[in-house]
Parts: structure tokens; sequence; C-alpha cells
């Protein structure tokens, strides 16, 4: 530990920077995980691949560069690619450096696989309105294991180990409890008010993850944090469209393309294990507006309330609960 300590104050650089590149490379494989998990394919086999079929080299494949490097289109067959390839690397490479800033470094790296599962959840929420249960009750069992394991995940780390793992198994389980449990009665009262689901049992078991790592704390954050991220988010959106609203299709029709046209080079069909080159939509409203009314996929509100907690305002939001149990 002198040796670790003694080599960061001498290159305060160096390990930040591993941090980012490292997150960087993961977000390169949650691009993976966005695009096949829903479809049930393997992660691990095939290798990446262009739409058009051709395996990509690796030279074509450097998180981050590459959409640059290539200027959005495929090297083997000029097909456009998504910039969302390239955010999601570039997400994932940040908030990776600012858990290895701000915490020690075994909550840092619990930090990160907490970082990654909420990563791959929001765009497989977004692009599919599911939360796949690899990223709810596994991501809530690991929570709780890595509480016992490792107790500065829930700050324990200087009382006699055997009973901090203790306490922060309990708090992360506790976490996950409440959490799963606030969202669970929020759902069936909306449901009971409004007639119909106003909540997935995705989003339940997703909060209960995130409190198995952020403590009950994180989680009620995540909730009412998240529906206040979601409720900003809402309104710019509207005010955007509002703002670009272009005139209808039906006063400025235009010709429609014979049946028989062939599909433009941009638009390549899907195939399996295109992820890393296929053509998507850069975000869910390139398909559909937002409106009132319309549903939208609530995991990604609460990622980001429960990233948000985890990483900016936890220590303000603890004091805040505890002046509250004060007065209580």
């Amino acid at each position: 530990m002198p040796d670790y300590a003694a080599f960061a104050v001498a290159f305060p650089w160096f390990f930040p920077l591993v941090a980012f590149i490292f997150g960087a490379c993961v977000g390169s494989f949650l691009n993976v995980c966005i695009y096949r998990i829903p479809a049930n394919q393997s992660v691990v086999t095939p290798g990446s691949h262009c739409a058009c079929g051709a395996p990509i080299k690796w030279r074509d494949n450097i998180p981050i560069l590459s959409w640059f490097l290539l200027r959005g289109r495929a090297r083997c067959c000029g097909r456009r690619f998504s910039f969302r390839y390239s955010f999601v690397e570039l997400l994932t490479a940040v908030l990776f450096t600012v858990c290895w800033l701000s915490f020690p470094p075994a909550k840092a790296v619990c930090g990160m696989l907490l970082c990654a599962s909420l990563i791959a959840a929001t765009f497989i929420d977004l692009d599919h309105m599911v939360i796949p249960d690899a990223f709810t009750i596994w991501l809530g069992v690991v929570g709780v294991v890595l509480s016992c394991a490792l107790p500065a995940l829930h700050g324990r780390q200087h009382e006699l180990f055997i009973v901090a793992s203790m306490r922060s198994g309990v708090d992360g389980l506790t976490g996950l409890l409440v959490g799963s449990g606030v969202v669970l009665w929020i759902a069936l009262l909306a449901e009971a008010v409004l007639k119909k689901e106003a909540m997935g049992f995705g989003d339940v078991k997703f909060v209960g993850a995130i409190g198995a790592f952020t403590g009950w704390q994180g989680a009620v954050f995540a909730v009412f944090g998240g529906a206040v991220i979601g409720t900003l988010w809402f309104a710019l959106v509207l005010l955007w469209q509002r703002l670009s609203r272009q005139p209808s299709p039906a006063a400025n029709p235009e010709p429609t393309a014979a049946p028989s046209a062939a599909p433009a080079a941009d638009a390549p069909p899907k195939a399996p294990g295109t992820e890393a080159l296929a053509t998507q939509p850069d975000s869910p409203a390139d398909s559909a507006p937002i409106a009132f009314g319309v549903q939208v996929p609530f995991g990604p509100m609460l990622a980001a309330g429960g990233l948000v907690y985890f990483l900016f305002v936890h220590r303000w939001i603890d004091a805040y609960f505890a002046s509250i149990a004060e007065l209580l």
C-alpha cells in the first residue's frame, strides 16, 4: 500500500488515465451487450462485424475514436453507423474516472460495476422497453454479496471486518428490499388510480438492485430524484419539439419510392452480431415524438437518479435523512 500511495503521488495522472481507458474498453463491450442480450445472443461469439457481414478489424474498433476516424461510416461497405456507440464508450470512460477519483479503490471498483450495469440497462430499456434480469435480479444479488465482501461500499471499512461485513450486508439487503418495496407500492397505487399498468415489474427489481449498492437512501433518491430528472427531461424534449416543429407531411407531400426500389445503403437490414457497425437511430426520439400519454421507459430515469446519488450527492442526502431520523 505505501508503494501504491507513493506511485499515485508521483504520477497523479496514471491511475485516472487507466480508469478512463478501461472504461472506454468496457463501454465497447457494453455496446455488444446492449445489442445482443435482448436478442438472446452470446456476448462472446461471434466477433463484432458489420451489417454487410464483414468482420470488423481491430483498427476500426478503437473505443471512442473509431467513429471519428471513420467519419461515421464502415470502412468495408460505406454504411453509416450511429454515434451512440462512441457516446456509450465515452460515457462509461468518464463515469469510471469519476469513480476512481471519488472513492477508495475497493468502492471505486464496485462503483464501476454499478455504472456499467446502469448504462447497459438504460440503453436496453430505451430500445426495447424492458430491463433484463441480468441487470435487476442478478445485479441485486451481486450488490448484496459485494456489500458483505467489501464493507467500504457502504462506508463500513473503519470497523472490525466481521462487524463491518455484517452491517454492510444489512445495508445492501435493506436497500434492495426498501427500494423494490417503495416502487412496488407506487406501481400498485398508480395502477389503481389510472386503471392501467403505470410501471413495469422490471423497474421494481431495478430499484432494488440500485439499493443493494447504495443502501435504502440511494434507492429512495433514485425513485424521487429520477422522477425529477425525468420531468425536466420530458419538459425539455417537449420544448425542443415545439421549437423545431416541422410542417405537416400532408401539407408538403413528397413522392414515395416505388415498391421495387432497392433499399438504401444507409439503412441495411439487421443481421445477428452486427452490433458494432449496424445502423441504429441516435435516440428513441428519432422514431417517435414524445407527448403526454405516450409510454416512456422509466429505467433510464431511475439509473440517472441512482448515479447522481452514488457519485455526487450521497453525503448530503444521507445527512438529510439522518436529520429527519433525529427529529422523529
